[in-house]
């Protein structure tokens, strides 16, 4: 009998690498990129007197983007680790915000929050049918369920929210009536403190003031639990007999397979965690930054979570550091326009250097010589101008979505059984 395309098998499995057990960076190694961007940015701020820089009130904006956006990252993180890429990512979102929507204003936030995170896993589950279980292509499935979810998510908004009570609560067609909002925690004594070191802008103390006054007021209990969805998912991932399982089904399933590991279970489990987080980063949009469902309110998210994953080589460590970078640029075109905007022309300058300085000392002089030519372009456009045109200021988050994935993607390392069909008895 000729053997269907989802019979084919994967190709053969790659040889361990005996690095891969070492392939993040170390704790110290992490520390040192963090105080020198900490430096560098003091710099740029003190030379150019874009205070808001650093300032607690950008720092804060920048936690609530960076939420929503590391919980996709996380989603994607969970789902790919075990072999399955996860584009559906974006329709997952849509799910959580309309579940959040519509439950929260009907109950209360808090079973919103589940609801949101129950679609997510619905939306994940039917990724995971059409991927693990019939062998379609992942990305091919995953366009599937962002259209699906854009599509169901409108239709039900029009039956649920156009008309009688919820019409007369302020909903429509596109939003859900207001959501009332989740409790924000403070930490009492220490706000006011670092107020006062911020205001007096000195070099280095009050950066380091307004960025711990940023994240130590006006939290909210889901930002906390996407900090402790971080922590759990790196230990449970990394340090338990668990997530070993979990990502050699991504690394070689047919290895797995054939050590008594179930390898549909790891994997229908991780996309099923993945669509729920996914939901609960829709939630946090519709719940805490909006407080209601709005068409369209996840604006990407998805895809720049996405990036923020391939940024941080699947790793929760550097996946964070991904999503703070991304929510701070965009809390940046979103608060200060277009002049704050403008003093990351000479940060990205001086980056530009160093990368033509490191990319010079590896021989690699074409490439060098384009990091100066460009570094120069971009000077004069520092020294010849006050401030960004609007018309690029809305386009911040993404442009430097593309200028850190072409940065990092020489050092990444994906499982390498990522998006590969598999078939049970393969590893017999």
């Amino acid at each position: 009998m000729t053997a269907t395309m989802t019979d084919t098998p994967p190709p053969a499995a790659p040889k361990a690498d005996a690095r891969n057990g070492r392939s993040g960076r170390s704790a110290g190694q992490i520390l040192m990129i963090v105080a020198g961007a900490l430096l560098l940015v003091a710099a740029v701020r003190v030379a150019t007197g874009a205070n808001q820089l650093t300032s607690d009130g950008q720092v804060s904006a920048a936690l609530g983007l960076a939420v929503p956006i590391g919980l996709a990252g996380l989603a994607g993180l969970w789902s790919e680790r075990s072999g399955v890429v996860n584009i559906g990512l974006e329709g997952m979102m849509i799910l959580g915000t309309f579940g959040a929507g519509w439950i929260g204003w009907q109950s209360n936030p808090w079973l919103g929050l589940l609801c949101g995170i129950g679609f997510g896993v619905l939306g994940g589950l039917v990724h995971a049918v059409a991927t693990i279980t019939f062998g379609v292509d992942h990305i091919v499935s995953g366009v599937a369920v962002n259209l699906l979810a854009l599509g169901t998510t409108q239709y039900l908004a029009k039956i649920f929210f156009s008309e009688g009570k919820p019409a007369e609560a302020g909903g429509n067609p596109k939003q859900s009536p207001p959501v009332d909002s989740l409790p924000n925690i403070d930490v009492p004594g220490v706000s006011d403190g670092l107020q006062s070191l911020e205001n007096h802008h000195w070099f280095l103390i009050s950066d380091v003031a307004g960025i711990l006054g940023g994240l130590v007021t006006n939290l909210s209990v889901v930002t906390l639990l996407a900090l402790l969805l971080f922590v759990g998912s790196w230990w449970l991932l990394w340090r338990t007999p668990f997530g070993l399982r979990l990502r050699s089904c991504g690394e070689n399933p047919v290895a797995a397979e054939s050590l008594g590991v179930n390898v549909y279970k790891y994997k229908y489990a991780a996309v099923a965690v993945s669509g729920g987080l996914a939901g609960l980063g829709g939630a946090f949009l519709a719940l805490v930054t909006s407080h209601t469902y709005l068409e369209g309110q996840t604006g990407g998210r998805g895809y720049i979570g996405l990036a923020a994953m391939i940024f941080g080589n699947w790793r929760p460590g550097g996946l964070a550091m991904g999503a703070g970078l991304f929510g701070y640029s965009d809390a940046l075109q979103l608060r200060n326009g277009g002049q704050t905007v403008h003093a990351l022309l000479l940060l990205l300058v001086v980056l530009l250097v160093g990368l033509a300085g490191w990319k010079l000392y590896r021989k690699a002089h074409w490439q060098g010589g384009t990091c100066l030519i460009v570094a120069a372009l971009v000077l004069l456009w520092y020294l010849f101008t006050d401030e960004v045109p609007s018309d690029f200021v809305g386009a911040t988050p993404y442009v430097v979505t593309l200028l850190v994935l072409s940065l990092s993607a020489q050092r990444l390392r994906m499982p390498k059984a990522d998006g590969m069909r598999y078939r049970k008895g393969q590893g017999k």
